[in-house]
């Protein structure tokens, strides 16, 4: 019989918070219905976002966490032209390059005047620094979890990797703290020895006595 303290890691995975019905199909399919599954889906990789430099500091081809103010929306006529965001701080300024934007979520997520954080691969386009699709986009009060080390996780087609990293933290959250299961040992100090082992040179041995 399964102990009571164990019920939470055995519920449906579409208990956790953000984790509807076709999100629980496809977290089942990778990790099995139940909450427990999430605990051993274990990170194949990791993703190290504590460089944080300036905008005129950060090399090509690194992926860093950069804190900027954004300026200007550059819209495209044709939606087949890159969107571009620029995003600024007291030392030089950054090209966000966005594809196929539809809708008005980039003013919503990058709204002129406000301080935001992104973090993503920098590249340098004649000789100015650009992010094409930043991974993260975050508040200033949210910034503390884009500069940590992010883990990655062997994914399923159309489960957002941000979804499943919330979910392996709930699951995380709901594992309790289990008793000890052995019985309390007693101390070293007390414990009975064995003998050592005979050496083979002893007075017992035949060699010994031959040779007194």
């Amino acid at each position: 019989m399964r102990p009571q303290i164990l019920f939470p890691l055995f519920a449906p995975v579409r208990s956790l918070t953000g984790i509807g019905p076709r999100l629980a199909l496809l977290v089942a399919n990778l990790v099995g219905e139940h909450v427990v599954g999430l605990l051993w889906h274990l990170p194949t990789g990791l993703i190290d976002r504590r460089f944080a430099p300036k905008i005129a500091e950060a090399p090509s081809g690194r992926i860093a966490t950069i804190t900027l103010t954004v300026a200007e929306h550059q819209k495209p006529a044709n939606p087949r032209r890159p969107y571009r965001v620029i995003g600024h701080d007291e030392t030089g300024s950054i090209d966000l390059v966005f594809f196929h934007v539809k809708g008005d979520w980039l003013t919503k997520a990058l709204p002129i005047g406000a301080q935001r954080v992104i973090s993503g691969t920098v590249e340098r386009f004649h000789g100015r620094a650009q992010m094409t699709h930043p991974d993260h986009i975050a508040s200033l009060a949210e910034a503390q979890t884009l500069k940590g080390v992010e883990p990655v996780y062997r994914m399923t087609a159309g489960l957002p990797a941000k979804t499943l990293v919330k979910a392996v933290q709930a699951a995380l959250q709901r594992s309790p703290e289990l008793p000890e299961w052995r019985r309390s040992a007693r101390p070293i100090s007390t414990r009975r020895r064995r003998p050592a082992p005979a050496s083979p040179m002893t007075s017992s041995s035949p060699i010994s006595s031959l040779s007194s």
